[in-house]
């Protein structure tokens, strides 16, 4: 997608570790009219599945999955990294671990929430070694929901990510795919510059 391409090469900041910093614009401060554009690309890219639930994980997930589900018209729900007390009983369960955070998480998600008359579209701002998603996809799984597949704003393609959910047999359609950063930059997969 050209237009998050170029809103990644003007305010992207590219990070010691291979981190991307992208906080103008989605995940701190949010840019609401380029997420609903991502959203319309994610409803365009999973035309026809009949979605009846988008599942993210808190908290950079949240604006994506939430245009996403406004132009579906079907619930959002996020994976919880913190317990809360009002969620003590019945819970999808799955261990995360936060590449940028370097901490694990367990995330849940209300068992009422999420049953197996679901079709799910998982919807996440990055990803890098596919940690967040699989937790997601584990979440799926529990609840016996079926996972339609998997739209990412920002890919990482030079990490194992996209590969292990491949490799799964799940469908995924990532809007910027990121080959490397050499020298400080952002490089697509696509350039000139790589091919």
């Amino acid at each position: 997608m050209k237009l998050l391409e170029d809103r990644i090469r003007e305010d992207g900041l590219v990070l010691p570790g291979n981190v991307l910093k992208v906080n103008q614009f989605l995940n701190h401060q949010i840019d609401p009219d380029l997420m609903y554009k991502l959203g319309q690309e994610f409803v365009s890219l999973f035309e026809g599945e009949k979605i009846t639930k988008i599942l993210t994980i808190e908290a950079s997930g949240i604006a994506p999955a939430m245009m996403t589900g406004l132009i579906l018209h079907v619930p959002v729900l996020f994976a919880r990294k913190q317990k809360s007390v009002t969620m003590n009983d019945g819970l999808f369960t799955a261990e995360v671990y936060s590449y940028t955070k370097k901490v694990k998480n367990t995330v849940s998600v209300d068992q009422k929430f999420l049953s197996s008359d679901d079709k799910v579209l998982i919807i996440d701002d990055f990803l890098a070694n596919g940690q967040a998603v699989q937790g997601l996809i584990e979440i799926c799984k529990e609840a016996q929901a079926e996972l339609v597949g998997v739209g990412i704003a920002i890919e990482k393609s030079f990490q194992d990510g996209a590969a292990l959910i491949e490799k799964q047999g799940i469908k995924l359609e990532s809007l910027a795919r990121i080959s490397s950063f050499d020298d400080n930059k952002v490089h697509f997969v696509g350039d000139e510059t790589n091919e």
